[in-house]
């Protein structure tokens, strides 16, 4: 080969790997440290894009990322600058939780966007788990994006087919809906409100939204969860559908001007989240949510204590008794005094009828509902409802504190906004000092209603930070946090482990005043509210039928067993016995596994799953050697199989079995259930009858040398 020959070449295959580079520069992969998932990010036409791969099988197809703000975009015209790969494994302890010691370990990938015409850059950051991923955006200083205005978030999910879905509707003020399982063809809820009471004329197939987390199942047999961590200074993200081409699409909860967020840099989001396994089990495994947010804010953790607590509150829920003092503001005694009905259920009688019970009992905590002024009008639309410090005259607060203490029992505060968190803002700081004045360390609070400032939305940015400076006052006050009708959580508590639970979900109380929820609504919920974090559902309700005076006819659609059984299937730290005292006096057999049950854990088995079908869990209490077992099913009776390998080896154990009875039915037999007691070890296979909308409940202890001898080994 000649000299001129041989340059021509070497130019000609500069030539080429020029030509050729900027594929390879801007296609990115990523695999998960077991290499089961893997992700990959590039450009195309200047616009940023991933697709996710699990076992070979595709789970996301391309999808497009990226902004539109308030006077430019954010969406194409982009150029890669630099690229970071990293790798953590490490492990971390929760301060409480559904295990004592988690697993952090992921690949990251980091990509700079730029937009070279406007001068922009946007960071990715990519974090691949075994179990799935986790990616943001993080918006650096810069000068030509110091303040900004974000009015569409862009982020796909593109899905490969029609999946089963288990989904609730993209309302921006509720997640307290019953959840609906269908084809993802099938999802009828309405992303605009207009077109959701009764205007569907515009049948467009872009017009369907959802919340998040999403449930769905592919046809081959995939697990797939969409949702997101670490929700803070941002609106909640809900997911628009395209049933044509079974696209996901990001919708930002909007303020009054339709605007979804007001950032400034710098800034990052909150993690978009995708879990994907092709077992059920996995998912209810998955701890990713919490391993993306950060770690602990609070130094002195040593308050933060897990506790199962009752309250004067379910006896209001069924219309025996009032939050309200007075039917009428306006009626007035001649001393010129509110003049009281007689049914206020938060009278000091009351309450310690109340503490008497948990006391004896041992149930550490008592919330009571309805003790200060301002329940008349609480729902009004009145901006100032509630001053959060002034008791109704029948509620002596310093002689029920004394009471509550001198039995051992911890006063739960309370604290309804009627929705008004602008006037819960003003008076956040006096509600924690009333709180410390009277030795109370945790508190519950709510946002029944439309929120106030008008125009904002449960869902948006501006309640969302609401919530935060709750949240956060609560622990620089040393108390515990408990939110009910908040946005649905996002592994929060991690970082703030004072907030220890939320409602955010459709809870047990809707069984007192409506037509309650399927059998099949608690074997749904661990795979879509719970992925984010605890629930306040507040389970074990005992009279099961003719509970509500006005309404005679209404009924839980559970059993007795099941009720004990989502103590452990549906986790929170601070659970709640919510029924009335009486109500238990009958059941005190049964009772004694809400007396038993843990709230705080060391290890987490998920035994057996399917969403809409059943769900089995163990858990480990922590620091004991007691085990408990949950298992709940729909409205099918079914068998589980529930197999004690979690157990150490070579040693015997009590099981005491609270199970459905015989002829047990969650419509015509509610209340039916048994007790037996049975030796097992790690070898010990049972096969457990579960009746139609049932359940059992299981707590396992070391056996006694006569135990060994007295009860049958299975």
């Amino acid at each position: 080969m000649t000299k001129l020959k041989l340059m021509i070449k070497i130019r000609l295959l500069i030539y080429c790997v020029l030509l050729i580079a900027p594929i390879f520069v801007s296609a990115q992969d990523l695999k998960s440290p077991n290499g089961e998932l893997e992700m990959q990010f590039d450009l195309k036409d200047g616009r940023p894009q991933y697709q996710l791969k699990y076992k070979n099988s595709t789970v996301i197809k391309p999808s497009f990322l990226g902004f539109e703000l308030k006077g430019s975009s954010l969406k194409d015209g982009f150029e890669i600058g630099n690229i970071k790969n990293s790798s953590v494994d490490t492990t971390w302890n929760p301060v409480w939780g559904e295990e004592s010691t988690i697993q952090n370990s992921y690949n990251e990938l980091v990509v700079e966007l730029v937009q070279p015409s406007d001068k922009k850059t946007l960071n990715i950051r990519f974090r691949l788990f075994n179990d799935g991923i986790g990616f943001r955006y993080e918006f650096p200083i810069q000068p030509n994006l110091k303040h900004f205005v974000v009015r569409d978030e862009l982020t796909e999910f593109n899905l490969t087919g029609n999946h089963k879905a288990f989904w609730i509707p993209a309302d921006y003020d509720s997640n307290e809906y019953s959840y609906t399982t269908s084809k993802l063809s099938e999802v009828d809820a309405w992303k605009d409100p207009a077109i959701s009471f009764g205007n569907k004329e515009t049948n467009r197939p872009d017009q369907f939204g959802v919340k998040t987390p999403l449930m769905l199942k592919s046809e081959d047999g995939l697990y797939i969860n969409i949702h997101e961590a670490a929700l803070i200074d941002y609106p909640v993200m809900e997911l628009h559908l395209n049933k044509e081409n079974f696209q996901l699409v990001a919708e930002l909860a909007p303020d009054v001007l339709g605007n979804k967020a007001y950032l400034r840099t710098p800034f990052q989001t909150p993690w978009r989240t995708i879990l994907v396994s092709d077992k059920a089990e996995d998912i209810l495994a998955s701890r990713m949510i919490l391993n993306l947010n950060e770690p602990s804010k609070i130094e002195d953790e040593s308050w933060i204590e897990p506790m199962k607590y009752m309250g004067v509150w379910w006896e209001m829920q069924i219309g025996k008794s009032r939050w309200d003092y007075t039917n009428n503001l306006d009626e007035v005694s001649d001393e010129g005094k509110l003049i009281p009905h007689n049914n206020h259920a938060a009278n000091t009688k009351n309450v310690k009828r109340y503490i008497d019970f948990a006391s004896e009992n041992g149930i550490k905590g008592l919330l009571v509902e309805g003790w200060n002024i301002g329940w008349e009008e609480w729902l009004s639309g009145q901006e100032e409802n509630f001053d959060f410090v002034s008791p109704y005259p029948d509620f002596d607060v310093k002689e029920i504190t004394e009471y509550a203490e001198e039995k051992g029992v911890k006063m739960i505060m309370h604290n309804e906004t009627g929705a008004s968190a602008s006037n819960y803002d003003r008076k956040m700081e006096s509600a924690f000092k009333f709180m410390n004045k009277y030795g109370y360390n945790a508190v519950k609070t709510g946002y029944v209603g439309s929120v106030s400032p008008r125009g904002e939305h449960h869902d948006g940015q501006w309640m969302v930070k609401h919530l935060m400076r709750s949240i956060k006052t609560a622990a620089n006050h040393k108390v515990m946090i408990n939110i009910h009708e908040a946005v649905r959580p996002t592994g929060l508590q991690r970082t703030w482990p004072n907030f220890m639970s939320s409602e955010a979900g459709r809870g047990n109380e809707w069984n007192a005043f409506s037509t309650g929820s399927a059998p099949e609504h608690e074997t749904i919920l661990p795979f879509t509210r719970l992925i984010g974090g605890p629930m306040d559902y507040t389970p074990g309700i005992f009279k099961l039928k003719n509970y509500a005076p006005a309404a005679p006819q209404r009924q839980m659609h559970s059993t007795l067993a099941k009720q004990l059984a989502l103590y452990v299937t549906i986790y929170s730290p601070l659970q709640m016995a919510a029924d009335l005292p009486e109500n238990y006096k009958d059941h005190m057999d049964a009772f004694q596994f809400i007396k038993d049950v843990a709230v705080d854990w060391d290890k987490t088995y998920i035994l057996e799953a399917e969403p809409g079908n059943y769900v089995t869990i163990a858990r480990k209490a922590k620091a004991k050697d007691e085990w408990f077992i949950g298992a709940v099913t729909d409205e099918n009776q079914r068998t589980s199989t529930i197999k004690f390998d979690f157990l150490p080896k070579n040693r015997k154990f009590l099981a005491t079995i609270y199970e459905d009875g015989k002829n047990a039915d969650w419509k015509q037999n509610p209340e039916s259930y048994t007790i037996r007691k049975v030796i097992v070890d790690s070898r010990s296979d049972l096969k457990q009858n579960l009746a139609p909308g049932g359940g059992v409940a299981i707590s396992v202890k070391e056996a006694t040398p006569h135990e060994i001898k007295s009860f049958k080994k299975i």
